[in-house]
């Protein structure tokens, strides 16, 4: 495999889309008891519309791409060695079949289908799906990003004109950040204009690349939920890096991110939520005689 160009997207799209249709939207608000399950603890939650549409989806990934590498979310929670070929495969996917599984199983309108083409180590198409909106956008290394509606119309993405850190308004998601950084960086929340977390990748990576907000924080790192998303960003103009100003990687799981409009605003905004202000100097009080 030498290229994935706008054909093959494509067939990555129609497949996300029929996935929707036929296993995930049925099942909306229609969940019974027994088809929500926890994973790994009380944020980690699993439905049978998410495994239903996972293999929906790798079966037909295997079909049309023989011998590709599939690393579905719910697959690779079963084995997560499924992580190791993602580095070196001459083509993987990874797939996240129900993006914001916790607002689906709330029955909140607000989940995406994504997944990521990747050859050997480097991300160079995504797709993000939209179920209730019925959009899907689109990225495609080098050549832009853009969503597309059911009749073919298409939108192109462009990232939000630089502001202030002041005047910054995005995605903060410290639920997974370690103790000592999650106290520094909710102190320095105020820092920005507004702050918030939908609970869906899939959604606030779409608002960011569209230019609907300036920035996004986040520091569990699994491919299915960042890969698409940052292509996305990266093909609408935008800058982003790990906190430690490394670039991303979809092989890489922990470090966080940090996505921006530029450069510039990414190590202010940096530096503006994950460094501790320095103390202020109080006057002392004299002593009265």
């Amino acid at each position: 495999m030498t290229g994935f160009g706008l054909r093959e997207a494509n067939a990555v799209a129609q497949l996300l889309q029929a996935a929707a249709r036929a296993e995930i939207m049925p099942r909306f608000r229609r969940l019974g008891s027994g088809d929500i399950r926890m994973k790994s603890g009380p944020l980690d939650l699993v439905t049978e519309a998410d495994e239903a549409a996972e293999r929906m989806i790798a079966q037909g990934l295997r079909r049309i791409f023989a011998g590709c590498h599939v690393v579905g979310e719910e697959a690779a929670s079963a084995d997560p060695s499924l992580l190791g070929g993602l580095a070196d495969a001459d083509l993987a996917f990874v797939v996240d079949p129900v993006d914001g599984t916790a607002n689906y199983a709330a029955g909140l309108p607000l989940f995406g289908v994504m997944a990521a083409a990747i050859i050997r180590g480097e991300i160079v198409a995504s797709v993000i799906h939209d179920p209730v909106g019925d959009d899907t956008a689109f990225a495609i290394r080098g050549e832009g990003a853009w969503t597309e509606a059911p009749d073919g119309s298409r939108v192109d993405l462009r990232v939000a004109t630089p502001v202030p850190v002041a005047s910054m308004s995005g995605a903060a998601s410290w639920r997974y950040l370690p103790p000592d950084l999650r106290l520094v960086v909710c102190r320095n929340l105020p820092r920005v204009a507004a702050a918030w977390d939908y609970r869906c990748a899939a959604h606030q990576y779409r608002l960011l690349a569209g230019g609907h907000c300036d920035f996004m924080m986040f520091n569990r790192l699994l491919p299915w939920d960042h890969a698409p998303g940052w292509l996305l960003h990266q093909e609408a103009g935008g800058f982003s890096a790990q906190f430690d100003g490394t670039p991303y990687l979809p092989t890489v799981t922990s470090g966080g991110l940090i996505c921006t409009s530029d450069e510039e605003g990414w190590h202010a905004l940096r530096a503006a939520l994950l460094e501790l202000p320095p103390h202020p100097v109080l006057p002392t009080r004299r002593r009265e005689k």
